[in-house]
Order: C-alpha cells, then structure tokens, then sequence
C-alpha cells in the first residue's frame, strides 16, 4: 500500500506536489508578500503626488491607464496588474489558512497560556491582521475605485474623491487600522519571508529584521500622511 500511494504521488504534477508541500506553501506566502511590498512601495510614491496638487494627481491617475500603449489598449496594463494581485492574493491568503490548519493539528494541545514561546506581538496579529487586510482591501475597492462606498465619488476626479474620503471621520478610522495592522504585517512577514527563501544566518538576522521594520514604517507613514495632510486641512 505504501509503494503504491508513494507512485501514485510521483504521478502527480511536480507543480502540484511543490503547492501541497508545507515548504511550497511558505515559499509561495513569501514570494506573494514581497509582490505586495514592492506593489504597496510604487503604490505609496504614487499617492504622495496628491502634495503636488490635483492636477498632478489626476493626471497621474490618467497616466497609469496608458501604460503600455499602443501596444496595450487603455486600461489593460490596470487590468493585467489588477489581476496578478488578486490571484496573489487568494495564493497568499489560500497557503496562509491552510499552513495554519496543519499547523495546528501537528499541536492539538495548546501552549502554555494559550501563546507560543517567544512570539512576538507582530506575531500574535499576524493571522487576524491578515483578515482585517482581506476585508479592508475588498472595502478600499468598493470606496475609491469602484466608488460605491463613496457618496462623494466623482468619476475620473481621483483628488477630489482622496479629499472627500478623509475628510469623514470614521474612513479615516477604517484606513488608519487597517495600515497599521499592515506595519505590523509586514514587520513579521518580511522577516518570515527571507529565513522561507533561506536568507538566514546569525549575522544577518538583524539586518532583515532591521530592513523589515523600516520598510514597514516607511510604507505605514507614507499611506498615513495622506489622510493626516487631509484632516489637518494640509491637502484640501
């Protein structure tokens, strides 16, 4: 029986047999968490062009529907990039949940005080960061990019749609929760994705995780300051 499940597991696709491993699942959460950072840094560059004034922005915001042209018709490079991070996602969030499931049945019995030895806090939010980033992601689509969660949505208008978004309170509790549960995110992950990638010795694990928490402040800032710059009356 035993020879005949290990053939049976030799047959199958070597694209399969990576996904269904445990190290295929971390590898894949580590490639698609340094996709969004690199995503969420040329995201964040972008945004601070609101400081420039709403023609700039807008015309910002127009520019990346013609990335890509001629080759590309307006919008596809949008629709292309748009896509990649939403298959990301689901692999990121897929491999997550299931590498918390065999986590936990590899420990039926709780640690001590219910908490892992040594884990941090960025640790411990880890799992109900990643939701709260799943369900304020779908939330940040439906308010200024679709804009139906934006009373004040203007189409093609994205600087006015920015300003009239923080300037409600209660968005701006929304948005600042969520980035802050992203710092924390990204704090733990980077680190978690270099020693999955093998970039591990005692010398430099304080590096990565130096890079890792200036790369979660600088990113967490640079999305703050928009909504801050917006309440203080800074970006009007």
């Amino acid at each position: 029986m035993a020879s005949q499940l290990a053939t049976a597991r030799r047959k199958r696709p070597a694209v399969r047999l990576f996904w269904e491993s445990t190290i295929g699942k971390k590898v894949v959460m580590a490639a698609t968490g340094l996709l969004f950072v690199v995503f969420l840094l040329a995201h964040m560059a972008g945004n601070l062009k609101i400081f420039f004034g709403p023609e700039d922005f807008n015309h910002y915001a127009a520019w990346l529907r013609t990335i890509g042209e001629p080759a590309l018709h307006s919008s596809w490079y949008l629709w292309v990039q748009r896509t990649a991070l939403i298959v990301a996602l689901v692999l990121h969030v897929t491999a997550a949940v299931q590498l918390s499931k065999r986590d936990r049945r590899a420990r039926p019995v709780r640690y001590v005080h219910g908490q892992r030895p040594r884990a941090s806090f960025a640790t411990h939010t880890m799992r109900w960061g990643g939701a709260t980033l799943a369900v304020y992601i779908v939330w940040h689509i439906l308010d200024l990019t679709v804009g139906v969660a934006n009373q004040d949505f203007v189409r093609d208008e994205p600087y006015h749609n920015v300003v009239a978004d923080f300037q409600v309170w209660w968005v701006n509790v929304i948005y600042i929760v969520a980035l802050l549960m992203l710092g924390l995110h990204i704090n733990h992950g980077f680190w978690s994705a270099a020693q999955t990638l093998g970039i591990r010795s005692a010398t430099k694990d304080h590096t990565i995780k130096t890079v890792g928490t200036v790369l979660a402040v600088v990113i967490t800032a640079g999305f703050l300051i928009v909504p801050i710059s917006v309440m203080t009356g800074w970006v009007s």
